[in-house]
């Protein structure tokens, strides 16, 4: 499956619009995390912990998106964009959504 955040694939066009398709991951905080970002505060940094977290709730929400564009059968997932929001305390929603498309090569 082509994921990308442009209008078209490249070397391909678009036969067919099939939809909006989306994933999302709501993911909470861990303690653990906490406590060494609020060291990390103090001297600076990168926080590597979020930054593991926000990672993989990334791949996870593209997982899903493309799970829900193979069910309609699509080629490609066309203008991929990314959200994030706050839920709930200590609680972020990481949302990815884009549109799914048949392809067909350039002859």
């Amino acid at each position: 499956m082509i994921v990308v955040n442009t209008e078209t694939v490249p070397g391909h066009d678009i036969t067919d619009t099939l939809g909006l398709v989306q994933g999302n991951t709501i993911r909470a905080k861990n303690v653990g995390r906490d406590i060494a970002a609020s060291f990390k505060n103090l001297v600076g940094g990168e926080l590597k912990g979020y930054t593991e977290l926000l990672t993989e709730a990334r791949r996870q929400a593209i997982e899903r998106m493309m799970a829900q564009a193979q069910q309609l059968g699509a080629d490609a997932i066309v203008n991929v964009r990314f959200t994030t929001s706050a839920v709930a305390a200590g609680a972020a929603e990481l949302y990815s959504y884009g549109t799914a498309v048949k392809l067909q090569a350039h002859r």
